[in-house]
This record gives structure tokens, C-alpha cells and sequence, in this order.
């Protein structure tokens, strides 16, 4: 029976498009060599312990069973999930062949299994039990069928679909706050997500507020590319003058839409453009190569803007997005 994994694309997802590209999933930990022929646990735990001497054997213990779980585990034929945290979306596919060692995909991660990819699922479509699954920070994990099932539903039908059972993943007790933390921050993201746009631009314009500027929200209709103006005086005449733009849609920007917001700009302008669909890498590129200081922020970047400032947004953008601070015990 086929199994189900997850294979994170590295923090912030930033392997996303090079495991799409490249037909494949990869790992790290490239110190350990190729694992071929290496065949047991107790081995790949022997490489681990003389390859990092001095590392705890509850870490080793953790490597060796992910490095394990990818070279001898996962088969040919087996499902296999990545996710993409800036356009929180999942790309679902099948192992295509056996494990090699290649920096095809990455120099950092030349531990590779080849992919054949079948299609993306929005976290929209998933329940809060998936979405919840799903968050565990464990490079690499296994996937109960229940939420594989509800995947592949939602990929072939693009609804919502609910799986039968609650599932549950194979995080270690080290990961217990960090994947805590992780699922919360995802869930912030549903919430912010969920605002309709004019409170979009609403939370957009508080958090430029908690940084000291004044803002101009447009009314509803053209624009002429700007959502948002924010200043020092309010007006746009204190330098710096901050133009904003706000997509709050679920397609990603492209070059184009970066290009045309840039043709409105004044020399003296600085841009920020704010797509919770997220933004194609040729739209970063022609953001680097911007004539003025242009940030992209995705929603991933908002989010974690919002929760850098929370506690210095005025009462109406914090209404926006209602959030409890809770303590627990420091991990030591």
C-alpha cells in the first residue's frame, strides 16, 4: 500500500519553484555523503554521530530517522506533498524513482528524490483538522490517508471537502513549541486572509501607522496605483513618501502588474506592494530592478509584520485581526 509524505521546501518555502522545476523533492544535511548504499538507520545514525561529533543524541537520533525515512522509505509510487507558505499552496505529486545525490535542485540539499507533480490544493479547501496536521515543522513526515484523501478530493474537485478523521503526524516532543508557534502563525494567515479587501487595506494602512506614519486611504474605484499613501505629515509632501498598493486576491502578481505600478511612480516615491496571492519570481526580479526602493510583501510577510507591531497598532486595525497572547513554559 502506497504510503503519504510530507518534504518541506526549506524555510519560508524558498525550494517551492526549484522542486516544481526540477520534477523533484530534496533535503539537506548534504555532510553526511551519499546515502545509496546505506541501507540501516543504525548507519545513517553512525554517519550522523562521526560527520557532527559533538551533536546531542536526541538530534542525531532525529536526522538519522528522516535521512532513514527518505532514502529507504519513502517508495516509488508514494504520494508526496510540499507547500508553499507565501501562496499557501500545496503541490501534491508521486515519487517518480529511487534516492540519488544531486545538487540538481539545490547546492544545500543534494539528498533528491525524483517527483512527478499532479497539481496544487489551496489551504482554503482544507479542514481545520488538515490544515492542522499539516503544520507540523519536521522537515519531513508522514501523511495519514485520511488527510492524503482530502488532498487529492480537493485537487481533482477545487471544493472544500472534510476527511473522516482527525489525523495526526510524527513530530517529536523537541518540536512541540516551535510547531505550536508554526500552526498559530499559519492560522493567523487564515484570518487575515478571510478580510475582504477594503479591510485589507485597512489592516495594511494600521500597520504603516505603528511605524509612525500618517496615512491616505483611497476611496473604493480607480486608483491610478495607489491604495495607500502614507507620510510623515499625511499629506505626501514630508519625504519619505511611501506609495502603496494592495491585491488581496488569490492569483500570484507578475512582472507585468510590478511594471505598472512602477510607471505611476514619482522619482522621489518609495513603493510597497502588497499581494496576499504572493508574486511570481520574474515579479521579484523586476522589483530588484526597480528606479525606486520597492518592497514586496506577501501575506506571509504581512503576517509576520502584523505580529512584529501588534502591540503598537491602534484599537481599529487590532479589531481587524483580534489576537490573545498566550505564555507557555520557555523550552529549555
Amino acid at each position: 500500500m502506497s504510503k503519504s509524505w510530507m518534504v518541506r521546501a526549506e524555510r519560508d518555502g524558498r525550494l517551492f519553484d526549484a522542486f516544481k522545476e526540477k520534477s523533484a523533492v530534496a533535503i539537506g544535511w548534504n555532510e553526511v555523503g551519499d546515502l545509496s548504499n546505506v541501507k540501516t538507520r543504525k548507519a545513517i545514525s553512525d554517519l550522523v554521530t562521526a560527520t557532527w561529533p559533538e551533536t546531542k543524541l536526541q538530534s542525531v537520533a532525529m536526522v538519522a530517522g528522516q535521512l532513514h525515512r527518505f532514502v529507504n522509505e519513502i517508495d516509488v509510487g508514494d504520494m508526496v506533498v510540499t507547500y508553499n507558505p507565501s501562496r499557501r499552496v500545496y503541490m501534491i505529486g508521486e515519487i517518480a524513482g529511487p534516492y540519488r545525490y544531486d545538487t540538481l535542485v539545490d547546492p544545500e540539499d543534494a539528498q533528491v528524490r525524483p517527483v512527478h507533480w499532479q497539481g496544487e490544493v489551496s489551504r482554503d479547501l482544507l479542514s481545520v483538522e488538515s490544515r492542522n496536521s499539516l503544520g507540523a515543522i519536521s522537515t519531513l513526515f508522514r501523511i495519514s490517508n485520511d488527510v492524503a484523501a482530502e488532498l487529492k478530493k480537493a485537487m481533482v474537485s477545487g471544493q472544500p471537502v472534510k476527511p473522516e478523521a482527525v489525523a495526526t503526524t510524527d513530530a517529536t516532543e523537541d518540536d512541540l513549541f516551535k510547531s505550536m508557534e508554526s500552526r498559530a502563525h499559519e492560522f493567523i494567515k487564515d484570518k487575515v486572509n478571510a478580510l475582504a479587501w477594503d479591510d485589507m487595506q485597512e489592516l495594511v494602512a494600521g500597520l504603516l501607522r505603528s511605524l509612525g506614519y500618517k496615512t491616505r486611504v483611497s476611496d473604493a474605484g480607480p486608483d491610478r496605483g495607489k491604495d495607500i499613501v502614507a507620510s510623515p505629515d499625511g499629506f505626501g509632501f514630508e519625504s519619505p513618501r511611501i506609495v502603496v498598493e494592495v491585491k488581496h486576491r488569490k492569483g500570484t502578481m507578475g512582472a507585468p502588474d510590478v511594471r505598472s505600478f512602477l510607471g505611476g511612480r514619482h522619482p522621489q516615491d518609495k513603493g510597497l506592494y502588497v499581494s496576499t496571492g504572493g508574486f511570481t519570481r520574474e515579479a521579484r526580479y523586476e522589483a530588484e530592478r526597480a528606479n525606486i526602493p520597492l518592497a514586496l510583501m506577501d501575506l506571509d510577510d504581512l503576517v509576520k509584520s502584523l505580529l512584529e507591531q501588534y502591540g503598537k497598532l491602534d484599537l481599529e486595525a487590532q479589531q481587524l485581526v483580534p489576537l490573545k497572547r498566550i505564555f507557555v513554559p520557555a523550552w529549555t
